[in-house]
């Protein structure tokens, strides 16, 4: 099939089921020890005191710590995790140092096993609302690495509880699930952290400096996108196929919300994410790292018009699977004293263009973004713009950089646990990381009606002229699943 252009707007060529722990280890990162400062309140009345004052910080001596820089065994928290194979086994590990892993959910004993024999004191499930039924009162926080599908109705069951979250990302599966999902942490007074580890790097922190100090001047494009393949196209026959449910997997629980379907091995581990029931390809996947940088600097806010050109596939027909690559453009409004800002993102077998000002020896960007102002171009890499430069060489050279403005932030999870501790937000949580991924969740619904300029009324939550567009905003769940 050709690639369906409609009204796209051409791009200008120059740059985790509710315990499932079928997430990738592919961007984990590396555990920092924590070091924090604490009161030497009870550690239920100190997290009380938390979560009904997320806006006052605790401010004591440093001789209350514990051994070693750990806390003090009053200001321990009690944590679970709903999914901990995968990604969710690197997450459980990054904050059970100094803290108590009180219980522990996956649907997938197999894939969990490791984590499970790590802590044996903790508790094991297969269903979260079961854990929470027994443990509500035993726990102070939950992270959250399920497949995609599952991270709202898992992360909203443990805040309608007060507790605090750390949710892997993309926060959601569907603009009407961020919604709520912000919603809710406004409501409950939680502490909450998406998984967007390079939010809390210093390379990050730079780019949004250097922007706001005119290194490149007033942007007006933006290149962006990764290279990885995260699409079950391929494998579309195969559905056909009749598979026995292993006896370590609980089938009905991974789908959760989703519409029950046939248990099939390319589903799980790990391939839910190039599946639309399950997954939200490579534009979900990876927008809230690789947008992060530009969303924080140029305060984007949401899209006017989406767009998406795909080649060789129809939603009609292929609608179980995400296509192996897209181009879709974002038009954002001009806001504050910046010029409206056009936003190429590019998934899988697209690739960003190589700008021109890169020297020839010097290789493009695969994952990551190519940065357009009226003054010049900044290019950088995945995770919180890992290394970030001014382009060509010469330019980074010259550029005399600018003081470092932005107070620099501990490892991801430590600046969660820190949050709850002090009684503050943490850097990524679901006031900012809900719109970032929202981004991600219109980019998804416009693949499913690639060719056609999507109108996005952010306030509203609707698209004013196509109103099929609409049923994708909040997709029916399976009976006897709720928000």
């Amino acid at each position: 099939m050709a690639m369906r252009r409609m009204q796209c707007l051409k791009p200008t060529q120059s740059h985790e089921p509710q315990c499932n722990g079928g997430r990738s280890v592919h961007d984990q990162k590396h555990d920092i020890p924590m070091k924090t400062k604490h009161g030497s309140t009870t550690r239920r009345d100190f997290l009380r005191t938390s979560t009904t004052a997320i806006a006052t910080a605790m401010v004591v001596p440093a001789h209350v710590l514990g051994r070693g820089g750990e806390p003090p065994p009053s200001a321990r928290l009690n944590i679970a995790g709903i999914g901990v194979g995968g990604m969710g086994a690197g997450d459980i590990n990054a904050v059970a140092q100094g803290n108590n892993i009180v219980a522990l959910c996956d649907v997938d004993t197999k894939h969990s096993a490791e984590t499970f024999k790590k802590f044996p004191d903790a508790k094991q499930y297969r269903d979260f609302r079961k854990m929470f039924d027994e443990m509500e009162k035993s726990i102070d926080a939950v992270v959250v690495a399920t497949p995609d599908h599952t991270h709202a109705v898992a992360a909203m069951a443990a805040i309608k509880r007060r507790k605090h979250v750390y949710c892997e990302k993309p926060l959601a599966h569907s603009v009407h699930e961020v919604r709520e999902l912000m919603k809710a942490a406004r409501e409950y007074k939680v502490v909450t952290q998406l998984g967007n580890q390079g939010h809390s790097f210093g390379s990050i922190r730079d780019f949004c400096e250097w922007i706001w100090d005119g290194a490149i001047g007033k942007v007006h494009t933006i290149h962006a996108g990764c290279s990885a393949v995260n699409s079950g196209i391929d494998q579309l026959e195969r559905l056909k196929e009749t598979h026995r449910v292993p006896d370590t997997l609980d089938w009905d629980l991974w789908l959760g919300p989703a519409q029950w379907r046939p248990y099939h091995p390319v589903y799980l581990p790990g391939a839910w994410r190039g599946w639309v029931p399950f997954g939200n390809g490579t534009v979900g996947d990876w927008v809230c790292h690789v947008v992060d940088p530009v969303f924080w600097a140029l305060d984007l806010g949401a899209p006017k018009t989406i767009c998406a050109q795909v080649k060789n596939y129809d939603f009609k027909t292929q609608g179980d699977a995400y296509p192996k690559g897209e181009i879709i453009t974002f038009e954002f409004p001009a806001k504050g004293n910046r010029g409206p800002i056009t936003m190429h993102w590019y998934s899988g077998t697209e690739r960003i263009p190589r700008p021109p000002e890169l020297e020839p020896d010097q290789k493009s960007v695969d994952t990551g973004a190519v940065v357009i102002g009226d003054k010049g171009t900044i290019m950088y890499g995945s995770h919180g713009a890992g290394g970030v430069r001014l382009i060509p060489q010469t330019r980074m050279d010259e550029y005399k950089r600018p003081p470092k403005t932005i107070p620099r932030a501990k490892e991801h999870h430590q600046d969660w646990l820190d949050a709850i501790r002090n009684g503050k937000k943490a850097g990524s949580d679901f006031s900012y990381g809900g719109p970032l991924t929202e981004i991600a969740m219109l980019g998804v619904i416009a693949i499913k009606l690639a060719g056609t300029k999507l109108e996005w009324d952010a306030e509203n939550v609707r698209f004013t002229n196509c109103p099929e567009a609409n049923q994708f905003i909040n997709p029916p769940y399976r009976a006897g699943w709720t928000l």
